[in-house]
C-alpha cells in the first residue's frame, strides 16, 4: 500500500490579531444606493419599480388605482 503525503504551504508566523484586523479595516458595508422617482420623486432602488406609482423608466407597468 502507497501512502502519498500532501504538502500545502503553511504560514511561517501566526498573524496577529491586530494585523488582521488592520488588513479588514476596508471590509466594510455599504449604503444601499436609491435613486428618485422622475413621475411622483419617491425614493426607488435602482432597476426597481417604483412602489408608489408603479411606473419604470417613465412606463407604467403596474396600474395603481386613484384614492
Amino acid at each position: 500500500m502507497k501512502l502519498e503525503l500532501q504538502l500545502f504551504a503553511v504560514p511561517f508566523r501566526k498573524v496577529s490579531k491586530t494585523r488582521g484586523r488592520k488588513r479588514r479595516t476596508h471590509y466594510k458595508i455599504s449604503e444601499n444606493g436609491v435613486t428618485t422617482c422622475p413621475k411622483c420623486g419617491a425614493t426607488v432602488r435602482p432597476h426597481r419599480v417604483c412602489a408608489a406609482c408603479g411606473t419604470y423608466k417613465g412606463k407604467e407597468v403596474i396600474t395603481k388605482e386613484a384614492e
